[in-house]
């Protein structure tokens, strides 16, 4: 007899729906920028140490007063060049972005957020700052998410409907968002590769998944050590995708960091896998924002019970 579990290990299963991309696309293809500098951990900010996560210097050791100037201006690397560069690849070949932002950092860097703006990429909140959400107290995670909707709301010009935690959630985020309210989904899961309805708190809820797994995450671990390893696996993973999607289609996640892939020889990979994106029919390039409007329209929640 099988022990029961809370967890859900089946989804799907074998039958997935079929998503009914817009234009019968067997692929919707959506590339995430994390915007979080100048959000995350620093002396300046008060929290003691100086975060080096995702940088060339991660498993450096700091100097002994704790400020790590060099992690620091590896951070301001990805918003001061990283940014621009990723916004020039995205412009000239007239693609659409989602930008996972950090509240506090597009706060202090306005060129950035007009740029974001005008484009017409759409912002996914990834909290007030970007630090670890499952450390936090329901009462100082609350007070987050207040406070990313409202800077939010006031840098963008519109208050976000969706949401991703660093890394993992708490145990509280769900509900917490759920209590705030506005937020048609979040991508605090990696668990399927189309998006599903949950319930919280008694109401639908619906879930976009993420990925880890397509992500330039992986040069910060030394996974990946050139461009043309990234572009390799992003075009694998694309390429199964899009066959599949033949019969099954499915969803594509990228997720990109500016003070990673925004670096001159990274940025080759990603524009290799945007042009080879390019030459296949039948591919929604779209905001994360368009997928989860389109879900929710196509394959609303069905009622309680």
């Amino acid at each position: 007899m099988a022990v029961p579990s809370n967890r859900d290990l089946i989804g799907y299963g074998p039958n997935p729906p079929d998503p009914q991309w817009p234009g019968g696309a067997r692929l919707a293809l959506n590339l995430v920028l994390n915007f979080e500098e100048g959000s995350e951990y620093s002396i300046d900010d008060g929290d003691g140490f100086t975060e080096t996560a995702l940088t060339e210097g991660a498993s450096q050791t700091a100097p002994l007063n704790g400020r790590d100037l060099a992690g620091e201006s590896m951070f301001e690397y990805g918003s001061r060049v990283g940014f621009w560069r990723i916004h020039r690849i995205f412009r000239e070949r007239g693609l659409p972005l989602t930008v996972f932002g950090c509240a506090l950092a597009l706060e202090r860097n306005p060129q950035a957020a007009a740029a974001i703006r005008e484009a017409g990429w759409d912002v996914c909140s990834h909290g007030w700052r970007w630090i670890k959400h499952f450390e936090l107290s329901e009462e100082e995670e609350r007070e987050h998410i207040r406070r990313a909707v409202a800077s939010l709301r006031q840098t963008m010009g519109e208050r976000p409907i969706g949401w991703y935690c660093r890394y993992s959630p708490s145990v509280n985020t769900r509900r917490l968002l759920v209590e705030e309210g506005g937020f048609l989904y979040d991508s605090d899961a990696y668990n399927d590769d189309l998006p599903y309805w949950t319930e919280v708190s008694g109401r639908a809820h619906l879930v976009v998944p993420y990925t880890l797994s397509n992500n330039d995450a992986k040069f910060g671990r030394g996974v990946f050590g050139t461009g043309e390893d990234f572009f390799t696996y992003l075009r694998d993973a694309f390429d199964v995708l899009y066959a599949e999607g033949a019969t099954q289609p499915r969803m594509m996640s990228v997720g990109l960091h500016q003070r990673l892939v925004g670096h001159p020889a990274r940025a080759a990979g990603l524009m290799r896998f945007l042009d080879h994106v390019a030459r296949h029919a039948g591919v929604w390039v779209c905001r994360r924002a368009d997928i989860a409007r389109h879900w929710a329209e196509v394959h609303p929640a069905r009622p309680a019970g």
